[in-house]
């Protein structure tokens, strides 16, 4: 064949020349014939909303859409139907191809059990946040007489006490009883008449009373300086009291001097 010759420079530049145009043409429609044909290239699909629908409807749903989905978590709600498709990933209106995967999160039937955390020794609010935190609900709040205000005493689950780390299913109703910081124990009005001020605080103290006001007098004759001369509420022979309440204590003598800080 004449054209194949290559007497001549020329003759293989334009062999070159060919070949190159050849190649050139081949990758021209493998890149733009071939693939586009065989992988839908350019053909894209918007991503439907599936969030809310139940899970065993997706499978016709998105085979009729060339799409498919994976479910990639699931979580308890308490007030979702289970089986609800709760977030999807894309999102709706988003362009994939065709047969591509939607990943999903499910709310499930049954919640979790969890090991129930302590509460008690701790504040109400702490107890509430807690509570939060670990996905149970706070149930009924009970106030009882007790010193420690705001305390969480007890911690109750359907009427019973429930010990930390006891199995617990999330979203449970959790009861607290808490202290209302008044007491109930009730008893004689204790007579600190006489007494040092200071012996006089640390007895009051040490029977769930908190010290008043403290007013300072003149000593009168036979009063020591120092010592406690009146009180109230008085110590009479039916006077009662209730821990937490105050009492107030006139002391003999000049008001000490406060040291400046």
């Amino acid at each position: 064949m004449a054209f194949l010759k290559s007497d001549t420079w020329f003759d293989l530049l334009k062999h070159l020349l060919v070949i190159t145009g050849v190649s050139l043409l081949l990758l021209f429609l493998f890149f733009f014939v071939y693939l586009p044909l065989t992988t839908n290239h350019g053909e894209t699909i918007a991503v439907p909303k599936i969030t809310g629908m139940q899970l065993t409807d997706l499978d016709g749903y998105l085979d009729d859409r060339d799409l498919a989905y994976f479910v990639d978590d699931s979580t308890y709600r308490p007030d979702i139907r289970p089986g609800t498709v709760l977030t999807q990933d894309p999102r709706p209106g988003e362009k994939v191809k065709e047969g591509r995967k939607i990943y999903i999160q499910v709310a499930m039937k049954n919640p979790p059990v969890i090991k129930m955390p302590k509460l008690t020794e701790g504040s109400q609010k702490n107890a509430q946040m807690i509570l939060s935190s670990y996905g149970l609900a706070v149930g009924t709040l009970t106030f009882v007489p007790d010193l420690r205000q705001n305390a969480v005493l007890k911690q109750m689950v359907n009427g019973k006490e429930i010990a930390p780390g006891a199995p617990i299913a999330k979203g449970t109703r959790v009861d607290l009883v808490v202290g209302d910081g008044l007491g109930n124990q009730e008893f004689a009005v204790p007579n600190v008449v006489g007494m040092p001020a200071d012996e006089a605080a640390t007895l009051l103290a040490g029977q769930g009373l908190v010290p008043g006001e403290t007013f300072y007098q003149e000593p009168e004759e036979g009063q020591q300086e120092g010592t406690v001369v009146k009180q109230r509420p008085e110590a009479t022979p039916n006077a009662t009291i209730r821990s937490g309440q105050l009492v107030d204590l006139w002391v003999a003598g000049k008001e000490p001097i406060k040291a400046v800080q």
